[in-house]
């Protein structure tokens, strides 16, 4: 493939930076706070700018995983890094500028760049770390492949064969992300991820400007709610979220959301085609369409549920540190995001759901 950010096997496996030996001792030096220690190592990874400038981008976007791990530690302890380690400032631009992302690194590298076995980076050396990457990387191939469904169902209407077929694909992609998270509920403790790892994603200054840590909020839900129903059903709330977190995301996706944004939802469209038909009983397409819809709609739902119970734990009054989520979104946000799910659902089956029956086929 051309793109070289689906390249993760050859990302894995680079280390541009040499970094491997520090960043297998990097467990060590959080354990002690070792501010001085984690100074030195950041100082010592550096390479020149004008070294970083003739990188690939699988290279770069090695190199700011490796970068981002100590950038991390040094705010946990309570140390701005680049007020620790100003000469960072260029090269983390220069790689920035290299990847076409933020100038720091995302969930994306932390998870899915992040090799695994023996080169794993982690803050903690903690099985529970590894859990949660993990958890993460699962979803990354579905919301990948998300991208080519939810572009087809776009040119779709839902009198269109395509347009069931596109949301019984996505419907598989969003249960892989169910899937994670109860991977996640049964593997990472709300008591391990609210006061130990949790601290590790707090954003950072880059010249003047904050950016989140790598957290699994950034992980793109909004790539399948765009298309589903955000785009012309959304929130000034949940808008202002998006626009927050798009930037965190590759090239290509933001590309999709720049793309979709403004367009007319699946809901949309299928509520017009149900008016327009205006008859007792619906076509077998719209309603194969309207089942699909309903139930891509109920997967998503259920994350949003299963995850608001993940938080609500983790940012429990007896155990949070921040008020906010590690995404920069309070918990209220969440709610209102399955609000809006549970809404466009309940749109959907009311649509469709006026003692309609599907018309017989005379195929």
């Amino acid at each position: 493939m051309n793109e070289p950010r689906y390249r993760i096997s050859e990302i894995r496996q680079a280390d541009p930076l040499a970094a491997d030996p520090l960043l297998a001792v990097l467990p060590a030096m959080n354990r002690d706070a070792d501010v001085p220690a984690l100074t030195v190592a950041l100082r010592t990874l550096l390479p020149l700018p004008a070294a970083a400038d003739e990188w690939s981008v699988v290279e770069s976007l090695a190199a700011m995983r490796d970068l981002g791990m100590f950038l991390g530690s040094l705010k946990r302890h309570g140390t701005e890094p680049l007020d620790a380690v100003p000469e960072a400032l260029p090269v983390l631009e220069t790689l920035g500028r290299r990847t076409d992302m933020v100038p720091r690194d995302t969930v994306h590298h932390y998870t899915t760049w992040n090799p695994i076995g023996l080169r794993r980076r982690t803050y903690t050396g903690e099985a529970m770390e590894a859990d949660l990457q993990d958890a993460v990387r699962m979803v990354f191939p579905s919301l990948a492949a998300s991208l080519d469904t939810c572009a087809a169902l776009a040119r779709l209407e839902p009198h269109d064969p395509g347009f069931a077929v596109s949301l019984d694909r996505t419907a598989q992609h969003v249960q892989s992300m169910v899937d994670s998270i109860d991977f996640t509920v049964a593997n990472v403790s709300p008591v391990f991820f609210a006061r130990t790892l949790r601290p590790y994603f707090e954003e950072i200054d880059v010249a003047g400007r904050d950016y989140l840590g790598p957290a699994a909020a950034q992980v793109p839900l909004w790539l399948i709610d765009l298309t589903l129903w955000q785009c012309d059903h959304s929130s000034p709330e949940y808008d202002e979220f998006l626009a927050e977190s798009v930037p965190y995301s590759l090239p290509s996706w933001r590309d999709f959301h720049a793309a979709h944004t403004g367009g007319a939802s699946a809901v949309s469209k299928l509520a017009a085609a149900v008016d327009w038909e205006n008859a007792d009983r619906l076509s077998p397409q719209l309603a194969a369409s309207a089942v699909s819809l309903a139930r891509v709609l109920r997967i998503l739902k259920t994350f949003r549920a299963r995850h608001i119970g993940i938080a609500r734990k983790a940012y429990s009054d007896d155990l949070r540190l921040y008020e906010v989520g590690s995404g920069g979104a309070p918990i209220e946000l969440l709610r209102s995001v399955l609000d809006l799910t549970r809404d466009n659902e309940t749109l959907v089956r009311r649509a469709t759901g006026r003692s309609r029956t599907p018309v017989a086929s005379h195929a």
